[in-house]
C-alpha cells in the first residue's frame, strides 16, 4: 500500500553482516517493490545499501563480563536505534543473531508500539539461539515468542522445538552453504557437492611460497577482544612449532573489520614465523579457499570460521578462551561437552577442542602437531564434515502464497538467504 517495503535490519558482528548483506541482496531481487533499508551493519551491508546509523563494532561485544565496560555504551547505542526504528516505520524488522542486543531492541521496540497502540512491524530474527546448548534453553522460547514473530534456523532439528514452543520458524539452512552457491555463481548445488576446493597452487605462486614449506592457516577471529585474546597464544604456539617442521609459514585471515585489522598489523611486526594477511569478507572468497587448499591444517577460534573449513575439507584445531568469569558460566549453564558446531552435530570430538584453561601455547601446539603428523586423524576429519554438510544443507522449499505466485517468481531450492525473503515477502501473521 505504501509502494514500497521499509525493512529495518540489525547484525551486530563480521558472521551476521554476511547473512544480512546475502538476505538484502535476495529481497531485493525478489521483492514485488522498492525496498529501503535502513538498520545497523558492516561493510557488507552497505555495499547493498544500508547507512549504518553507527560503525557496528560499537555492539560486537561477546560474553558477560566482557560487556560490563561497554555496558554504558551499549545501552545508549541500543536507546537509539529504537528510537531510529520507530523513526522509519518499517514494515519488518531483522535481527541477525547477536541476541543480547537483538532481543532487547526487538523487545523495547514491540513495547514502544503497545504504548502507542498501534500496529508494529513484524519481527524475524535470523539464527535461533542455542537454546539446545544451555540448560533450561528451551524454556526461554516462549517467552521470545512475546516479542519475535518468526525465527530462522540454521540447524535442522531447531524449526520443531520452537514451533512447539510456540514460536514460529523456518529451517532455512547454514549460512556457510552460500559460498558455495556464490563460488558456483549461484547455480544450484546437489547434497553431495556441499564442498570448496581451492587453487593452492595458485596461492602459493601468488605469496612466493616455497614447495617444501609447510603452510598452517590461522583464524583468530573476527571481534576485537576475541582477537587481542587469541592471537598472543597462536604466536606463542607457532613459536613452539617452528623448529619441527621445515619452512613454517602462517596465513593469518583477517576480518573485515578495522580495528582487528590494525591490531593483527600491528602485532605480525613481532611475528615468530613468516606471516601472509589475507582479508576476509564475500569479497574475498576465493582468495580465503585458495589458501586453505595451501595449507596443511588450521587453528581456529571457535565460531563460524570452522564450518568455512569444513567446506574446505581442512582439517583443523578449535580454540578458546574469555574471562574467567565468563568460562566459569559456560561450565556451570552448558549442557553439552563441545564447543564447535561439527562436534556438537555429529555428537563426537572429531574436531579436537582446546577449551578455557586448557589453550595453552604448550597444549594447542602439542595436539597441533599431533594433528599434522597424522594422516588418519586428518582424514576422520574430512569424513565427517561430509555428513555435517549433508545436515545442514538447505531445505528445497517452495512458496505456495497466491498473492506472491501472480508476481511470476520462483524462489531458488537452495539459498538460506532466497529462503529467508521469501519467508518475509509471503508471511502471514498469526
Amino acid at each position: 500500500m505504501d509502494g514500497e517495503l521499509r525493512v529495518f535490519i540489525v547484525a551486530g558482528e563480521v558472521s551476521g553482516d554476511t547473512i544480512g548483506s546475502r538476505l538484502m541482496a535476495s529481497l531485493k531481487k525478489i521483492s514485488p517493490v522498492p525496498i529501503r533499508f535502513s538498520g545497523v551493519g558492516g561493510s557488507m551491508m552497505s555495499n547493498q545499501g544500508l547507512k549504518s546509523l553507527f560503525p557496528m563494532e560499537n555492539i560486537a561485544v561477546m560474553g558477560i563480563w566482557e560487556l560490563l565496560p561497554h555496558l554504558y555504551n551499549f545501552r545508549v547505542k541500543l536507546k537509539e536505534t529504537v528510537e531510529a526504528a520507530f523513526q522509519f516505520q518499517p514494515h519488518v524488522v531483522v535481527t541477525v543473531d547477536s541476541k543480547g542486543f537483538s532481543f532487547r531492541l526487538l523487545k523495547q521496540l514491540r513495547a514502544r508500539y503497545d504504548q502507542q497502540r498501534a500496529d508494529g512491524p513484524v519481527h524475524f530474527h535470523y539464527v535461533a539461539p542455542s537454546f539446545w546448548a544451555w540448560k533450561g534453553g528451551e524454556a526461554r522460547l516462549r517467552v521470545l515468542s512475546k516479542f519475535v514473530d518468526h525465527v530462522f534456523c540454521i540447524l535442522p532439528n531447531e524449526e520443531a522445538v520452537c514451533e512447539s514452543n510456540g514460536l514460529a520458524a523456518t529451517f532455512v539452512g547454514h549460512p556457510i552453504l552460500e559460498d558455495v552457491l556464490e563460488l558456483n555463481m549461484g547455480k544450484e548445488t546437489a547434497s553431495h557437492e556441499w564442498k570448496i576446493t581451492g587453487n593452492g597452487e595458485d596461492f602459493r605462486e601468488k605469496y612466493a611460497i616455497p614447495s617444501g614449506a609447510t603452510v598452517i592457516t590461522l583464524l583468530p577471529g573476527s571481534r576485537l577482544q576475541e582477537v587481542t585474546r587469541m592471537l598472543p597464544i597462536f604466536s606463542n604456539t607457532m613459536k613452539l612449532l617452528k623448529d619441527s617442521f621445515h619452512e613454517l609459514i602462517t596465513v593469518i585471515t583477517v576480518a573485515p573489520n578495522q580495528l582487528v585489522d590494525n591490531y593483527i598489523a600491528r602485532a605480525v611486526d613481532k611475528w615468530p614465523v613468516p606471516a601472509i594477511l589475507v582479508p576476509g569478507g564475500t569479497q574475498h572468497l576465493k582468495l580465503k579457499y585458495d589458501a586453505f587448499d595451501a595449507s596443511k591444517v588450521a587453528l581456529c577460534t571457535s565460531g563460524t570460521v570452522a564450518m568455512e573449513l569444513q567446506l574446505a575439507r581442512l582439517p583443523c584445531l578449535v580454540t578458546y578462551r574469555a574471562h574467567f568469569l565468563t568460562e566459569w558460566f559456560i561450565r556451570f549453564k552448558a549442557k553439552i561437552p563441545y564447543i564447535s558446531l561439527p562436534n556438537i552435530l555429529l555428537d563426537s570430538p572429531v574436531i579436537p577442542e582446546a577449551l578455557f584453561q586448557a589453550c595453552t601455547p604448550a597444549k594447542v601446539a602439542s595436539l597441533l602437531k599431533e594433528l599434522m603428523n597424522d594422516a588418519v586423524l586428518q582424514q576422520q576429519q574430512i569424513v565427517a564434515a561430509e555428513k555435517v554438510m549433508e545436515l545442514l544443507r538447505p531445505p528445497n522449499r517452495t512458496v505456495n502464497n497466491s498473492e506472491l505466485q501472480d508476481t511470476k517468481w520462483t524462489p531458488p531450492s537452495y539459498s538460506p538467504s532466497m529462503i529467508a525473503a521469501s519467508t518475509i515477502l509471503s508471511y502471514k501473521q498469526r
